[in-house]
């Protein structure tokens, strides 16, 4: 797949012998910064992230790296952003790797867990809390991982960047958008790293394939409003705001859009079609025939993964209507997400819905919090990243092979990617495929699977960075 001289593959492979006597290493400071990054509440309710990118600005002073090497800033005081430099080797020439990691987390409340989401349990071998997935797991892993660089002295090819936005779940002052606006010196780059996508996927724990996120859908919130005058809940009519909405969002779960495959999306199918067996692998292969069948689509579909990679899809999030028990509604709302595939625009995605809806008593808007991102296309796949990628990739999970897919949810590659930067989710983390609870009830991750994406970054930074 990947060309390139055989040259720099055998100094890769002499390094990687370097790279894979650490791995296994003591896994105490990644867990420790881990558990300070957990109970730090970053999400937008409670303030933002300053203070978790002031404790983490402290672990580098900490560790050796110079005040002038770690920036925080940012527009908004509350979710300042820590901008943390590895210097390379005298006399390197290489641009800078740039590795983006968000601090922020989305919402939880107490009430709906099972354990506090703001404290670090550990329980029957995971770690319970919010961000153990979504993507305080990675932070404690790069900030440790470049504390370790630190620490033995290593001095990379090029100049490593780490940067802890904040930002990403609310998308509002997002930190990657506003550093490349306004402090493009902190942070310009040759490539991205983006630990918030791609992973290993697994399972019951073993490894089944290692993905690289190489494109991503894009994120559009839309707005359906219904008005009407009301009355007494005594005397219904037919013409209810609530109703409306209700018509417009059967007609939503009960049309889905259409089948679609691109260059990223037909790769991922093809290589998953080698590991799946029986009528699963039949379902596939006749996905990728020149005139995919029907039937294998609709079998496809009910598998909530492989549905979202082949479509756009969109979903009611959030509903609201009424002002009294005993009145008939004078509005009602609703919030319908999309995650749009490569190739269509949110405006194109909105014209399709008001003509599956085909209700003039339902406005719709653009409720995006942050809208006008620009939609991500695919990455070329650089065989420098790649080929450090999938030897440490075969150390550590022999077997599983390596993927370019699609993120069918969103990150911050969106803004690296539209400012020229090619970028790449990659993630050592191993997850279960049926249980991904990033922005979820009880959110966890296995300790046997975080320790081994600290042992995965360490390795895979080593031979991409190390210095020939």
């Amino acid at each position: 797949m990947l060309e390139g001289s055989r040259e720099p593959l055998r100094n890769l492979g002499l390094l990687l012998v370097v790279a894979a006597s650490a791995l296994g290493a003591d896994s105490t400071l990644a867990r420790s910064i881990f558990r300070q990054l957990i109970e730090i509440n970053t999400t937008d309710s409670a303030g933002g992230t300053t203070v978790a990118a002031e404790a983490m600005k402290q672990r580098f002073l900490d560790a050796g790296f110079p005040t002038e090497d770690l920036t925080i800033a940012g527009a908004n005081a509350q979710k300042r952003n820590l901008v943390v430099r590895l210097h390379a080797a005298e006399g390197a020439s290489l641009k800078p790797v740039l590795i983006i990691c968000h601090l922020d987390v989305v919402e939880a409340r107490r009430e709906d867990w099972t354990t506090d989401p703001f404290q670090f349990v550990e329980k029957d071998g995971y770690f319970y809390g919010r961000g153990t997935q979504d993507m305080k797991s990675n932070d404690a892993i790069l900030v440790a991982t470049l504390i370790r660089f630190k620490q033995e002295g290593f001095r990379p090819n090029r100049d490593i960047i780490l940067a802890l936005t904040a930002g990403e779940e609310s998308g509002i002052d997002n930190g990657v958008d506003w550093l490349l606006k306004n402090r493009r010196d902190l942070v310009d780059a040759e490539f991205v790293l983006n630990p918030d996508s791609g992973g290993v996927t697994t399972e019951q724990g073993k490894a089944v394939h290692v993905d690289v996120e190489a494109s991503e859908k894009t994120y559009a919130d839309f707005e359906l409003t219904a008005r009407n005058p009301g009355g007494h809940s005594s005397r219904p009519v037919p013409d209810n705001a609530i109703y409306h909405i209700a018509n417009a969002l059967v007609k939503l779960e009960r049309t889905p859009f259409p089948f679609e495959l691109n260059n990223v999306t037909r790769a991922y199918f093809q290589q998953v079609a080698k590991l799946e067996k029986g009528q699963r692998r039949e379902d596939i292969l006749a996905i990728l025939r020149p005139t995919p069948d029907p039937a294998a689509i609709a079998q496809l579909s009910e598998d909530a993964r492989f549905n979202a990679t082949m479509r756009t899809t969109c979903v009611a999030t959030r509903l609201e209507a009424g002002h009294a028990n005993n009145a008939l509604p004078q509005s009602a709302h609703a919030i319908v997400n999309c995650r749009i595939l490569p190739g269509h625009t949110p405006e194109e995605i909105k014209n399709e819905l008001a003509r599956l809806f085909a209700d003039p008593q339902i406005a719709m808007r653009r409720a995006d919090p942050v809208p006008g991102k620009k939609p991500m296309g695919a990455a070329t796949l650089r065989p420098d990243v790649f080929k450090a990628l999938e030897r440490v990739s075969d150390e550590m999970w022999p077997g599983a092979p390596v993927i370019p897919v699609m993120e069918t949810g969103a990150s911050d590659s969106v803004y690296t990617m539209g400012a020229g930067l090619p970028s790449y989710g990659i993630s050592g983390l191993e997850i279960d495929r049926d249980d991904v609870r990033a922005h979820g009830k009880d959110e966890r991750i296995r300790i046997a699977s975080f320790d081994r994406a600290a042992d995965f970054y360490y390795g895979f930074l080593k031979a991409l960075c190390a210095a020939q």
